[in-house]
C-alpha cells in the first residue's frame, strides 16, 4: 500500500486581508479539506502573520519549511494562491526549483497549479510573471495617485503634525497641543537657541505627543513645518527604500494646502529667519555684544562694520568707510520716532492683548486638565501597588517619570496664570500703554543697555552706511511676543506691545 502524501499548509494573510474577513482560519480550513480530499497528510502549518510578500526567503517559517521539505519531513506544499506564497518572481523561481530538486510539490488552490508536470511549470512562470507585473502597476497607480491626492486635501498617511489632528479627512487643530505649539516658536525667539527652547518645555514639563522630551531635532523640524502658519505640505517627501531615509522631493512637485493657523504668519517667518541666519553662520549665538548696534551695521559694499579697537568706530576694512558708534546710535534714535508710533491705536493694542491673554488662558485650562489626568493615573499605579499587583521595579519605572511630569506642570501653572494677570492688568491700561508708546523716543536714554538690545533685536533689519546717507531697515512688529524680563520685573517707558 502507497503512503499516503505528507505536505504542509502555508499561510500568508495582509492585515487589511483580515479586516475583509479573509482570515487565516479560512485559507488553514480551505487546505485541510483539500488536502482530505486527496488522502494526504498534514504534518504542519507555515504560519506568516501580516508579513509582506516582497521578499520571503529570510522568514523564519520559511526556512524551517525549506528544512522540513530537505529533511523530508514533507513532500508538498499547499497554499491559497500565488500571491499568498510571494510577490517576487525571482524568490517564486527559486522556491520552484528547490521543490522541483526535491520531487516535491507546490499546490496552488486558486491557479490549479501542480508544479510536477511541464505544463504546470509553465503555466507557473507565466502566473508569477503575472503576479509581479501586478504588484508594480499596484506602486505605479499609488505612486501616481498621491499628488492628485494631496491636492484634494486628502491625507496621505501618517500622523499629523504636533498640533493638530485629523477628523475624518479634515486637519483640524489639537486644543491641547496646539497652545504648546505656539508657545514653542515664542521661545525660540527668545533663546534664539534650539537646545534652550527644548530644555525649556521639558522643564515646564510639556512632552511630545508619544510622552518623550522634545529634543533640538524635533524641535527644529517643528519650527520649519509650515503647518502651524497655516500652509500644509504634501508629496514633498518619497521613501529610498524599505527601512531607508526618506529624501525631499524637487520643490516643483510639492503641493501645499491651506489648513488652519496657530500662529501668525509673521511669527513663522520671523523664527525661520533666525533658523537661516544661524545655519548660514554654523555657528552658536556669539558673546554679548559690547554694543548697541553690533552686528547690523553694513558697508554699502556689503561687508559687515566692525568696532576693531578702543577707538568707538563702526569700519569697513575693504572701503576703509567708518562712522562713529555715538552718531550711528543717535540716527538709530531718530529713526525711532516715526517707526514706534505708527499704529499706536488703542483697540488694536487690546485686541491683540486679548488674543494672547485668549490662548494662554487655553494653555492653562490644558496645563490643568493633564494635571488632573496625571493625578488620576498615579493614583491607580498607586493602588495597583499596594494591592501588590506591581512589583517595586516596575512601579518605580512608571511612577517616578509621572511624578516629575505633574510636578513640572504643577510648577508651570501658577507662573502661566501669573503671566495672565499680568496681561489683564495692562489690558486695563490700555491708555497708559499708548502714552508709553508716545514717549518711548523721550524715555529712550532712560532705558538699560540690555533693554535697548532687545528691542533692535525684535524691530531691526539691517543699517546700511554708504557714501552720505544711511539707510536703516526696520522690521515689523510682531503680532505677540512672549513677556519680556521687563514686564515681568515692571519696568515703565516700554510699550506692551514691543515686549
Amino acid at each position: 500500500m502507497e503512503a499516503k502524501k505528507n505536505v504542509g499548509i502555508w499561510i500568508r494573510v495582509s492585515t487589511d486581508m483580515q479586516v475583509q474577513g479573509d482570515s487565516p482560519e479560512h485559507h488553514e480550513r480551505r487546505a485541510r479539506m483539500y488536502a482530505e480530499a486527496k488522502g494526504w497528510n498534514v504534518i504542519t502549518v507555515y504560519q506568516l502573520d501580516a508579513l509582506s510578500g516582497k521578499s520571503i526567503m529570510q522568514y523564519s517559517e520559511t526556512k524551517r519549511m525549506l528544512h522540513d521539505l530537505a529533511e523530508g519531513n514533507i513532500t508538498g506544499l499547499i497554499f491559497s494562491k500565488l500571491a499568498r506564497l510571494a510577490r517576487n518572481t525571482k524568490e517564486l523561481l527559486e522556491i520552484s526549483e528547490i521543490f522541483r530538486g526535491y520531487n516535491a510539490d507546490l499546490i496552488s488552490l486558486a491557479e490549479s497549479i501542480d508544479t510536477s508536470s511541464p505544463a504546470g511549470r509553465l503555466f507557473y512562470t507565466m502566473i508569477a510573471a503575472m503576479a509581479q507585473w501586478e504588484r508594480e502597476e499596484i506602486a505605479e497607480r499609488v505612486a501616481a495617485s498621491v499628488p492628485i491626492r494631496a491636492k484634494m486635501g486628502k491625507p496621505l498617511g501618517g500622523q499629523a503634525s504636533f498640533g493638530y489632528k485629523w477628523e475624518g479627512k479634515e486637519l483640524v487643530i489639537d486644543a491641547n497641543e496646539a497652545p504648546i505649539r505656539k508657545v514653542m516658536y515664542e521661545l525660540f525667539l527668545k533663546t534664539k537657541r534650539k537646545k534652550a527652547t527644548a530644555s525649556e518645555l521639558n522643564r515646564m514639563g510639556y512632552r511630545t505627543r508619544n510622552g518623550s522630551l522634545f529634543s533640538d531635532t524635533t524641535i527644529l523640524r517643528l519650527l520649519q513645518d509650515p503647518t502651524a502658519k497655516g500652509i500644509r505640505r504634501a508629496n514633498y517627501t518619497r521613501s529610498t527604500g524599505e527601512g531607508k531615509k526618506w529624501v525631499i522631493k524637487p520643490e516643483a512637485e510639492w503641493v501645499e494646502i491651506p489648513c488652519p493657523a496657530i500662529i501668525s504668519a509673521e511669527l513663522w517667518d520671523e523664527c525661520n529667519a533666525l533658523i537661516e541666519m544661524q545655519t548660514k553662520r554654523k555657528s552658536a549665538i556669539g558673546p554679548k555684544v559690547a554694543y548697541l548696534l553690533s552686528g547690523f551695521v553694513h558697508c554699502s559694499c556689503g561687508a559687515k562694520m566692525y568696532v576693531y579697537n578702543e577707538n568707538p568706530v563702526y569700519k569697513c576694512t575693504g572701503c576703509k568707510r567708518k562712522i562713529a558708534v555715538e552718531d550711528m546710535d543717535e540716527i538709530f534714535h531718530e529713526q525711532l520716532k516715526t517707526f514706534l508710533l505708527v499704529d499706536g491705536d488703542v483697540e488694536s493694542i487690546a485686541a491683540r492683548t486679548g488674543q494672547v491673554i485668549q490662548e494662554k488662558q487655553i494653555l492653562a485650562t490644558a496645563i490643568a486638565t493633564d494635571i488632573q489626568k496625571l493625578r488620576k493615573r498615579l493614583e491607580i499605579q498607586w493602588n495597583l501597588r499596594v494591592a501588590g499587583e506591581i512589583e517595586k521595579e516596575d512601579f518605580q519605572s512608571f511612577y517616578a517619570p509621572l511624578k516629575e511630569q505633574l510636578k513640572q506642570l504643577e510648577d508651570q501653572l501658577p507662573e502661566l496664570e501669573a503671566e495672565i494677570d499680568f496681561l489683564k492688568i495692562q489690558q486695563l491700561s490700555s491708555e497708559t500703554v499708548i502714552e508709553e508708546a508716545k514717549d518711548l523716543y523721550a524715555n529712550w536714554v532712560n532705558l538699560s543697555f540690555d533693554e535697548k538690545r532687545s528691542i533692535i533685536e525684535t524691530i531691526t533689519d539691517h543699517i546700511e552706511v554708504g557714501e552720505g546717507q544711511i539707510n536703516i531697515a526696520l522690521a515689523y512688529l510682531p503680532a505677540s511676543q512672549p513677556l519680556s524680563e521687563m514686564a515681568r520685573k515692571g519696568n515703565a517707558g516700554v510699550p506692551l506691545w514691543l515686549l
